[in-house]
């Protein structure tokens, strides 16, 4: 697993949403973070804003590069 980068936020909340997400955390095994990362990205995807994992498309387009001839022959 990489290497998170991670920015630190004060805010203020509903209590009850707050303990629901920490409880969804706990039952899947989860860190908080990641619960409320998911979240936020389910949020700006209602709202039409596409987040793109700029690691993997990095790594996509390496591979492209990369296999570019075997892609080709693979598509014939």
């Amino acid at each position: 697993m990489g290497t998170l980068n991670l920015s630190k936020f004060s805010s203020q909340a509903n209590p009850e949403i707050l303990n629901i997400l920490h409880q969804i955390a706990d039952d899947e095994g989860r860190k908080f973070h990641s619960v409320l990362d998911e979240a936020f990205r389910d949020y700006l995807n209602k709202k039409g804003v596409s987040f793109t994992n700029h690691k993997l498309m990095s790594q996509f387009a390496q591979s492209l590069q990369e296999f570019d001839e075997l892609y080709k022959e693979l598509a014939k």
